[in-house]
């Protein structure tokens, strides 16, 4: 019989020596079976334009060490891309902490937290800070691993022995970490003789890490990176006292409950410690609010219009509730006005670069009313305010109102601390506040917690609870989400008056047990099953704990249900 004439039967073959690989827009490549995705990929004439950090083969994020052994469909994953950006932020790390390891064998160091312009504020937990020349010294000695190309060799191990490793090297932080992981291995990478494990994939070798660039700041300095809109270049540097003041105090709050990193809460949850902990940070929070209404109070005079902004899933409602609550208390009287009331029609909108409608831009608002209705307001006239009918798209007057001398408008809303909002109101009325979840817990000293991915675990679990959103449409819109908190918030953050961090050290543990099936249900294939896969699997770390143990005026209960604040209104 032949081959023509098979009619349906199969037919044994060798297998052929090269696979081919398809690419989103159509296009097709032909490489040798068994290469590595960095072999393949480099034919590509878009290899090094963003620099390509690893590849979704088949729906499934792989490292560019994978080897191909079939045909497969392959999305490129670049340094604009947030898992190429977290490929390249992890190795950069692990390059820094390589050559720290090296010239300083007697020093430990620690990762803080991250710099909104590109980059980790970075301390030395023992032996001297650096000065400017062991910095130079630190910097010279990572550009001299980058020029010699040296591989990051992926090894897979028993767990007990990556314990006896970091034991011998003195990390306590990682032992115990270690300590409450359920498989019985783990990935370590080694550089020369410097070895380490971090949560996802790296680059194959130091040749790929050629923009950074170490910078003393404060006690500590910062390992500055790309971000991802110019991922060839750093952006410049911008001072941010109010910020890192309010990391070092959330850091000080950590020593003060003994929780300096995630395997030291798993510690406390085993032995049963964690009502204690939920009570301590709960008690922090409130004494923030009461610190931030005193403040208010002082300023009452002057200030009268409140303005709080601040990134998505930051709590920011809970926390407008408990402020006007500790005014209340303090004898004055917190009046609401929503911002979106003052939206423009919506033909005078402004539109993105895809041509819809862009309702986070500053010029969807009509800031020269806002501002002339809440200084005729503070001034004791009466104003009708406007009425926003999102059904039609057009303003309408709304109800006439007229304040006390006791009442202080609270106005929330992302542009909240943009010079801008307010054009015509002296900006001593105002008193402005940032609300941002700024964690500085940490899986290690090198596993940084991001605050961004706290945000959207709160956001995923209160999404699926209030407004029937499956985690796949809530992942989908996030990155939607942060273009318009790059743009809109973030640049305005230092201009607040106070920052109210919304982080709880156990936070990620009482999200677990809620998160992890809504993660789950991210159909495979899908460009958001990779961002699942990533977030069930940091989720992994943290020992769960009941949520009912939470009080009931918490913040964390807008996102887990529960908080009896949720049906409370200002009477005005």
């Amino acid at each position: 019989m032949s081959d023509s004439n098979l009619n349906g039967q199969l037919k044994v073959n060798s297998p052929r020596p090269t696979i081919e690989i398809v690419l989103p827009d159509g296009r097709v490549y032909a490489g040798n079976r068994g290469a590595s995705l960095c072999e393949l990929l480099q034919m590509l004439p878009e290899w090094d334009n963003p620099p390509i950090m690893g590849a979704v083969v088949n729906g499934e994020l792989k490292e560019l060490t994978a080897t191909l052994e079939m045909d497969a469909r392959v999305r490129l994953v670049t340094m604009k891309d947030d898992d190429g950006a977290r490929i390249y932020r992890r190795s950069i790390t692990f390059l820094l902490e390589a050559a720290f390891e090296e010239l300083f064998p007697k020093s430990l160091m620690a990762l803080d937290h991250s710099v909104s312009a590109g980059g980790y504020y970075c301390q030395v937990s023992k032996g001297n800070q650096l000065g400017s020349e062991d910095l130079s010294r630190l910097e010279l000695r990572m550009r001299e691993l980058v020029e010699a190309d040296l591989p990051f060799e992926r090894q897979l191990v028993p767990l007990d022995e990556a314990i006896s490793y970091f034991e011998s090297k003195g990390l306590k932080d990682k032992v115990q970490l270690l300590k409450y992981r359920q498989k019985e291995y783990l990935v370590l990478y080694r550089l020369s003789e410097h070895r380490d494990y971090h949560h996802g994939y790296m680059v194959p070798s130091t040749g790929y890490l050629k923009w950074f660039a170490l910078q003393q700041m404060g006690e500590g300095f910062v390992l500055r990176f790309p971000r991802r809109e110019s991922p060839k270049q750093l952006s410049p540097m911008p001072s941010y006292p109010k910020l890192l003041s309010t990391f070092r105090q959330y850091g000080n709050w950590l020593q003060r409950l003994g929780i300096g990193s995630v395997g030291e809460l798993n510690a406390s949850i085993d032995a049963g410690n964690i009502r204690e902990i939920i009570l301590v940070s709960e008690a922090l929070h409130n004494l923030q609010i009461i610190d931030i209404s005193q403040s208010i109070a002082d300023k009452s005079e002057e200030a009268r219009i409140i303005l709080i902004a601040g990134p998505s899933s930051s709590g920011k409602t809970t926390f407008s509730k408990r402020l006007s609550i500790q005014l209340l208390a303090q004898g004055f009287s917190p009046f609401p006005i929503e911002m979106d009331n003052y939206f423009v029609d919506r033909e005078k909108t402004p539109k993105d670069e895809f041509g819809q409608y862009n309702f986070e831009a500053l010029g969807a608002l009509d800031t020269h009313l806002l501002s002339d209705h809440l200084k005729r307001l503070i001034q004791g006239e009466k104003v009708r305010l406007p009425k926003y009918d999102f059904h039609t798209g057009k303003r309408q007057q709304g109800e006439e109102i007229q304040l006390r001398h006791d009442q202080m408008i609270i106005l929330e809303g992302i542009h909240g601390l943009n010079p801008q909002l307010l054009p015509e109101i002296d900006p001593s009325s105002t008193y402005k506040i940032y609300v941002s979840c700024l964690t500085q817990l940490n899986l290690d000293r090198y596993n940084r917690i991001s605050t961004t991915d706290t945000r959207l675990l709160r956001r995923i679990v209160r999404d699926a609870r209030e407004r029937g959103y499956t985690a796949q449409e809530t992942i989908s819109r996030w990155e939607s989400v942060q273009h318009g908190e790059k743009e809109y918030i973030f640049p305005y953050q230092e201009n607040a008056d106070k920052l109210f961090n919304s982080a709880l050290v156990y936070e990620l543990s009482a999200l677990r047990l809620h998160a992890e099936p809504l993660l789950r249900q991210v159909p495979y294939g899908t460009k958001e099953y990779v961002e699942a896969k990533r977030l069930l699997a940091f989720l992994e770390w943290f020992l769960p704990i009941d949520s009912r143990m939470i009080p009931d005026n918490s913040l964390m209960l807008e996102f887990l249900g529960g908080s009896i604040l949720k049906d409370f209104i200002l009477w005005k």
